[in-house]
């Protein structure tokens, strides 16, 4: 048997060589990033019109909570320790929302690891990874999710910074500035091949 690798065979070898390495930095780049953030997950009761609307109201009361929890000019560790802190209180003020609105669901927060998808906001986007996050589910949890960032503050209120302030006040480094913000055919294919990666590594653990 002739025992010499055929061209579609050596290309294959190349293009999985290339995509361990290139998953691997892929990997990295997004790993440093995630360890400077924490993402913010509210997820609705349901997909109906009325629990939706629901979820953006009760969005609304945790981001403006956990703004007055934060420590001025918040570390990393520091917002951590007081979202751990303050967990109960921030599903409180969830809860009231619901109350307010005339429903009994229960409403949990949690800090917690997950996976992301590739998520694009106004002005930049997060690629694909698991992040740490504050987590707030209302009733069954089984409708829509709403993604932002709970730190550095890119979504609270008028607390809210753009990425460019962020990285002033050496929340991002440069280089995960321009990973979140550069707008070409070369980010929206990193953050593919990013989401991508993580599917791959998902099927095979």
């Amino acid at each position: 048997m002739d025992r010499k690798l055929k061209r579609w065979e050596v290309a294959l070898i190349f293009g999985l060589l290339a995509a361990v390495v290139t998953g691997s930095w892929l990997g990295q780049e997004q790993q440093e990033l995630a360890d400077s953030v924490i993402r913010f997950h509210v997820i609705a009761n349901s997909d109906s019109q009325e629990d939706q609307a629901l979820k953006l109201r009760v969005r609304d009361q945790v981001l403006a909570q956990a703004e007055i929890f934060y420590p001025e000019e918040a570390t990393l560790s520091e917002a951590r320790a007081a979202l751990e802190e303050h967990l109960d209180d921030l599903a409180r003020a969830g809860q009231a929302v619901v109350e307010e609105a005339g429903y009994s669901y229960p409403v949990t927060a949690q800090l917690t690891n997950c996976w992301f998808p590739t998520k694009e906001y106004e002005g930049f986007a997060l690629p694909a990874g698991n992040y740490n996050a504050l987590r707030i589910v209302i009733g069954e949890g089984k409708g829509q999710n709403w993604w932002c960032v709970a730190f550095p503050p890119l979504c609270l209120g008028a607390a809210s910074e753009t990425v460019e302030e962020a990285t002033q006040a050496g929340y991002f480094t440069p280089g995960q500035a321009a990973l979140v913000t550069a707008q070409d055919e070369g980010y929206v294919l990193k953050f593919k091949s990013m989401e991508l990666l993580g599917q791959l590594q998902g099927l095979w653990s």
